[in-house]
């Protein structure tokens, strides 16, 4: 799964952190991130350099790092794509580059600037929308000590937000349950999945969300494994669980284009190193998953 690394660590604790000359810096425009592409083959990446694009930084936040990279984020909003260019030029490093949307670092390379990229994208998110205190509407500030913003005014404490959600495969003997989302830019088969609501367990959002998006009461079920997913800010579950009774589907139509029973043995889904969704597909068609 995009997480999976190793050897690479990406290390997210936050501290106080001045950037050295190689550590990378994130530039944001739009929910976008700016890459540097590699010459032969465009889904490689790196980042700016910090010593080679000083004078376009701006304020400097620390994010995280890989390995012995450190990671920043510039404050400076829409830096043009070509001013970083002509700057990284200038510096004898003759590269191109472009921002890229979240669903670009689906495939790209190497894995752990994919992460590394993601969850730049996720921090940036929660950064622009926690300016202001909704307490108090008063400036927010860093913390000097844990990545939150404080407001000096009333107290008031904002942590990253992490949205938990559950993916869901539904069996029934040698069928799996696929569907595919509506109205979404992702069309491959997925599982049923869902967000965790207040008051209730994730075993409890498992049978929920099963029942609102399809109509199928669910039993046995049991965790298989979690991953971050910041190409939607989220916290994933992954379940598996048995039918319970009719396997007649009743189609949430506001949710799916598609719900229905697939046999193991004719699933088209090739396998991947990127989502738990396509993990848990791939392992029920092997057979190799908790029962």
């Amino acid at each position: 799964m995009i997480q999976d690394i190793a050897p690479h660590k990406l290390n997210n604790s936050y501290r106080e952190a001045t950037p050295e000359e190689d550590s990378f810096v994130l530039f944001f425009q739009n929910g976008e991130l700016l890459v540097i592409h590699d010459a032969e083959d465009t889904n490689r990446i790196l980042f700016p350099e910090f010593g080679k694009i000083k004078e376009l930084a701006g304020e400097l936040t620390y994010l995280f790092s890989v390995d012995d990279r450190l990671f920043f984020r510039s404050g400076e909003k829409n830096i043009d794509a070509k001013k970083v260019m002509d700057c990284l030029q200038k510096a004898g490093q003759k590269v191109s580059c472009s921002y890229e949307k979240r669903n670009f670092f689906r495939t790209a390379a190497p894995k752990e600037y994919a992460f590394a990229a993601i969850t730049g994208l996720h921090l940036n998110g929660w950064y622009e929308k926690n300016q202001y205190c909704g307490a108090c509407s008063g400036k927010l500030v860093h913390d000097k000590k844990e990545r939150m913003m404080r407001c000096p005014v009333c107290g008031n404490m904002i942590f990253p937000r992490i949205n938990p959600a559950v993916i869901v495969a539904v069996t029934n003997g040698d069928e799996l349950l696929l569907t595919k989302y509506r109205g979404r830019e992702y069309k491959k088969y997925v599982l049923v999945a869902g967000f965790n609501e207040i008051g209730e367990n994730l075993e409890q959002t498992v049978a929920r969300e099963v029942m609102e998006e399809t109509g199928l009461r669910v039993k046995n079920i049991r965790y298989y494994k979690s991953q971050p997913w910041g190409f939607t800010d989220n916290i994933l579950a992954g379940y598996f669980c048995d039918l319970d009774g009719d396997a007649t589907i009743t189609m949430d139509q506001d949710e799916l284009s598609v719900a229905e029973w697939e046999k193991r043995d004719e699933i088209d889904v090739q396998p991947e190193d990127l989502s738990l969704t396509n993990e848990m597909i791939c392992r029920f068609i092997s057979g190799n998953y908790p029962q």
